[in-house]
């Protein structure tokens, strides 16, 4: 598409007030750029102004973009006009659970590669999954309770103890770092085998006996991760950590 709007010309208005410049808007101009369109960019630069625009225009939000003088929309609207996002699709995503068990990878094969003489794998697969834990218990520690609202809807002991999902996170990311250093097994081992095993019992009802369809509350509580496949996956690490750690220490 890029090719048949080289040269066009875009009219695109947005807030820049002296305590507000509107990230969409921004976004919409270097979108607009980077589609090969010469931008006519009108600041809204009052709250009377915005308010005036939006009621000529009969649109609720804005930056309003108009191309060849029909009113294309905001940034989302957009990002459908160039085929850059499907406005038939729901925001789910895995995107944040790839990240973030990417970095763990990453993490775990730099700590390999300074503490070990060689890379061992099985200390390396180690440190992947307490690390992962530890990020994983970070995310849902940003905004606890809008983990814990969104952890009610699956965990089955959240259901019975509310406050169970307040103190999951903490037991969670303790574990992991307890975990990562190898230190404290007495505590690390039954608090990731516990929240693991209840974790994965919740998921597997919740998705694979009852059929729900439900976010997954694993990378926080704004998450758009589906409930199923990573959070059984992240349970059962846990699990198998504790197991394994069990063997290691007490044998």
């Amino acid at each position: 598409m890029s090719s048949d709007t080289q040269m066009k010309k875009a009219a695109l208005y947005r807030m820049v007030m002296p305590g507000h410049t509107c990230p969409f808007g921004l976004k919409s101009k270097d979108l607009l750029e980077r589609e090969g369109f010469e931008v006519e960019d009108h600041y809204l630069e009052t709250r009377e102004n915005t308010d005036a625009f939006m009621r000529e225009h009969d649109v609720k939000t804005t930056p309003q973009t108009f191309i060849d003088d029909e009113r294309i929309g905001g940034y989302d609207d957009l990002q459908v006009y160039f085929g850059k996002k499907d406005p038939d699709t729901d925001n789910t995503t895995y995107q944040p659970i790839i990240a973030l068990f990417s970095i763990a990878a990453l993490l775990a094969l730099a700590f390999s590669w300074v503490a070990l003489p060689s890379m061992f794998v099985w200390q390396t697969l180690g440190w992947f999954i307490s690390i992962s834990m530890v990020l994983l218990g970070l995310q849902k520690l940003k905004d606890i309770e809008s983990f814990s609202t969104m952890f009610l809807n699956y965990d089955l002991l959240a259901k019975r103890w509310v406050r169970y999902g307040y103190a999951y996170p903490f037991v969670e990311t303790g574990a992991g770092l307890l975990m990562t250093a190898t230190i404290m097994p007495w505590l690390s081992i039954p608090g990731a085998l516990f929240i693991g095993t209840v974790g994965a019992v919740s998921v597997i009802k919740a998705v694979y006996i009852d059929k729900r369809e439900l976010k997954c509350a694993c990378v926080g509580g704004d998450s758009n991760v589906p409930l199923g496949f990573v959070s059984l996956t992240e349970n059962l690490m846990m699990v198998g950590m504790a197991v394994v750690m069990t063997i290691v220490t007490f044998t």
